[in-house]
């Protein structure tokens, strides 16, 4: 018998699963599509940044990207972080990058002077900028690969194409049921991303994760060359990034209401290059390549923070990034690993994303969502 069932194989899951096989347990991994990085991984933009306001978010993305480092099936690089900060954040902005110097990870304050020598933009309504150095974008796809092969190494099976219909606590056990038989266990871990409110009822749990649309809307190969930073305009949400000779951009709709709705929506094109023209008058020379665009789920919470360690007894939670799942997975796995092995995390205490806080009424108040 498995000692942890892990439920989901996006860049999370294979980070758990490779870290609970690396501390000796025997681990089974259930995943409902025919293979690895189906879900939110495999439609990230691949951004890793440690420009957050609250410390938790600020060190599990500081410590997943210096693992990233070391792996080579990352592909890591550091083209950075900036963003746009508008008059009125000016203090908030603040807060926040004086909590990340005191945490020791490396972020500056720019001029906006300075800032244009990174992308050219209207300086309007803003007082500065900061830039992230050791922010950047990674593979997901292939950071993934890696874990799951490091886990099957150490003895963990993954078993494709076989969703988790449902699963019951008896004597100490999960029995887990499957098209293909049950599985027990005696622990149960869910990285199941988007799908996890679903999931958490076929337990019968109440788990506030829930589904949200998002775009990323690519141009054509621009006629110039160019080579941006991760950009993020915070008075309205609109970023951009370059992606080889293409330049990716998008923006959070306030408005897309919770659930499994598929294909673009581009009705939230027009939106999106309005809030875009407005900042960076040259996207008005590039072209839309529809084909090269895409769409996506982000995990939303209610404070758009992951909900993270025991749920109930043996059971386990690791989702609800709410778009930050590929920045933090490498830094999630160990913690997983730990509450599994030890009871309870070691390496960073992650009591403001237990679950408790939402049944208590503590919701977070993180400032760098995007």
């Amino acid at each position: 018998m498995p000692e942890v069932l892990v439920v989901g194989v996006g860049i999370v899951g294979a980070a758990c699963a490779y870290r609970l096989a690396e501390a000796g347990l025997k681990v089974v991994v259930l995943e409902k599509e025919a293979t690895f990085a189906q879900g939110s991984t495999g439609k990230s933009a691949a951004g890793v940044r440690v420009q957050f306001s609250e410390p938790l978010n600020i060190l599990l993305s500081y410590h997943s990207i210096l693992e990233y480092q070391r792996i080579p099936e990352a592909s890591y690089r550091p083209i950075g972080y900036l963003f746009l900060v508008p008059e009125a954040l000016r203090e908030a902005q603040e807060e926040a990058l004086a909590t990340q110097r005191a945490l020791g990870v490396p972020v500056e304050k720019l001029s906006l002077k300075k800032a244009q020598s990174h992308v050219p933009f209207r300086e309007e309504g803003l007082a500065y900028a900061t830039f992230g150095p050791m922010d950047g974008v990674i593979d997901p796809h292939g950071v993934t690969a890696h874990y799951l092969r490091e886990a099957r190494r150490l003895g963990a099976r993954v078993r494709f194409s076989e969703p988790l219909i449902s699963a019951r606590r008896e004597k100490g056990v999960w029995r887990a049921k499957t098209p293909k038989g049950e599985v027990a266990a005696s622990f149960l871990l869910l990285c199941t991303g988007a799908w996890t409110g679903e999931v958490g009822k076929r337990l019968g749990l109440e788990i506030p994760i829930r589904p949200v649309r998002r775009m990323v809307f690519a141009t054509a190969p621009a006629p110039f060359p160019h080579a941006f930073p991760l950009t993020i305009d915070l008075a309205t949400g609109f970023y951009l990034r370059s992606e080889g000779a293409r330049v990716l951009m998008g923006r959070s709709n306030p408005d897309e209401p919770p659930g499994f709705s598929e294909g673009m929506d581009w009705r939230w094109l027009a939106p999106t290059l309005e809030a875009g023209l407005s900042r960076f008058p040259f996207l008005e020379g590039l072209a839309l390549d529809r084909r090269a665009s895409w769409w996506g789920y982000y995990e939303m919470t209610p404070d758009a923070n992951p909900i993270l360690g025991f749920v109930e007894e043996g059971l386990l939670v690791a989702a609800g990034f709410s778009g930050h799942g590929v920045q933090q997975a490498a830094m999630v796995g160990r913690l997983m690993a730990e509450e599994v092995v030890y009871g309870k995390a070691r390496s960073l205490d992650i009591t403001p994303f237990r679950l408790d806080r939402f049944r208590e009424g503590r919701f977070l108040k993180e400032k760098g969502i995007v």
